[in-house]
């Protein structure tokens, strides 16, 4: 085990070495130079082909997350087959149809209206995540696929609905989480069920940002965002998923004894409805984990800490690690790139529509991210009684 571990560290170093001699800890390295273009002729340049991420027939509920942009600039450039979008705002389509040059045979009112004219093989949902429970209404009867932005729901009834509905009709659902597709936090978990660095005891992810509006998030967003309803808390939703989401994948499922959380009301007049910051303790019965989701912190953050009885590891960010393990000098590296279809949203989501053997228990699953609303539920239980919550 000692000599496994040292010719771990010794692999680590040598990677670092390679990537990040010159690179200090939690600063992003440069971004690669792009290959120039090819000459097609004298005084012209070739302009490439773009390569699709998916072949897929992809429909579109909701315009009003600001995550959209990134589906509708891959349909901009040619990469995916966006065959609808159902958006009940008028105004909202109006503005996105013109930034993204999309047609108006595209463009419906009504969800089910689009996908009975287009017959999309996937929707993917990007509005207030209180509405997530009428797309899967309306998609899993017609067996169609869902991936929804995180969290799953906005209560864990809505998850239960929707668990229920997936389940009967047979569908995927899915959860779509930014940091899925970091690098980084691959790594963590690679190293860690080697157990490298022994077994986890302690676990803390910290998420968050200075805030949805300060952060100029749109209109539209932040109107939702904001609203105990339509999104089912505010920081502790928004944010506090993402370290449940990860702990529930770090232990390969399983599911804490207990939940014990706070709130804090930094920016009332600002976020006058919701919590702008949460911590939330989730207790398992080897293992503690720590979630701290804010809209208060002085800087965007999406790291990663992971404990072990024998070793420690940190992903500052989606590519830069810390390693610690059995009292080796800690090094730097930057992880390897996710294998594909596994490193993209789009192509992940089309390898798991196409083999249900796919995804099952991972970060996007259904499995997962019910555990994930009921660490958000009791978390809000813990706060509105002010006790810890055991499950």
């Amino acid at each position: 085990m000692r000599v496994a571990k040292t010719l771990l560290g010794l692999t680590i170093a040598v990677c670092a070495f390679a990537n990040t001699s010159t690179a200090q800890v939690g600063k992003p390295l440069p971004l690669p130079v792009p290959p120039p273009a090819v000459k097609q002729s004298p005084g012209t340049l070739a302009v490439a082909k773009p390569v699709m991420l998916s072949t897929m027939r992809l429909g579109v509920a909701g315009l009003s997350h600001d995550h959209v942009h990134l589906i509708l600039s891959d349909y901009r450039d040619g990469k995916v087959n966006m065959v609808g979008i159902a958006e009940a705002n008028k105004d909202l389509r109006a503005r996105m149809q013109k930034q993204y040059n999309i047609p108006d045979s595209l463009m419906f009112d009504d969800l089910k209206k689009m996908i009975l004219a287009k017959k999309p093989q996937v929707v993917l949902g990007y509005n207030p995540v209180a509405k997530h429970v009428d797309i899967v209404e309306t998609c899993a009867p017609l067996g169609i696929s869902v991936m929804v932005e995180k969290p799953l729901a906005a209560t864990l009834q809505q998850a239960r609905r929707m668990e229920f509905l997936a389940l009967k009709y047979y569908i995927r659902l899915l959860t779509n989480y930014e940091t899925t597709w970091y690098p980084s936090f691959n790594k963590v978990r690679e190293v860690a069920n080697k157990d490298s660095i022994g077994q986890i005891r302690r676990m803390v992810v910290h998420d968050g940002h200075e805030g949805p509006k300060e952060i100029n998030c749109s209109k539209d967003f932040t109107d939702w965002l904001t609203d105990p309803d339509m999104n089912g808390a505010g920081a502790l939703n928004d944010f506090g998923c993402y370290g449940a989401n990860l702990m529930t994948w770090l232990l390969n499922g399983q599911r804490p004894t207990a939940v014990t959380a706070i709130a804090r009301h930094y920016k009332p007049q600002t976020y006058p409805k919701v919590e702008d910051d949460a911590t939330i303790i989730v207790e398992y019965p080897t293992a503690t984990g720590i979630i701290e989701a804010s809209w208060n912190w002085p800087y965007s953050i999406k790291d990663l800490e992971v404990f072990g009885d024998e070793g420690y590891m940190h992903a500052f960010d989606k590519d830069n690690i810390l390693t610690h393990i059995d009292k080796q000098p800690p090094v730097t590296s930057v992880a390897p790139p996710i294998a594909a279809p596994y490193d993209n949203p789009i192509t992940y989501l089309e390898a798991v529509v196409k083999n249900p053997m796919i995804g099952i228990t991972d970060r996007s699953s259904l499995r997962n991210n019910m555990i994930v609303m009921q660490i958000l539920d009791a978390a809000k239980r813990s706060i509105a009684e002010g006790k810890r919550i055991v499950l």
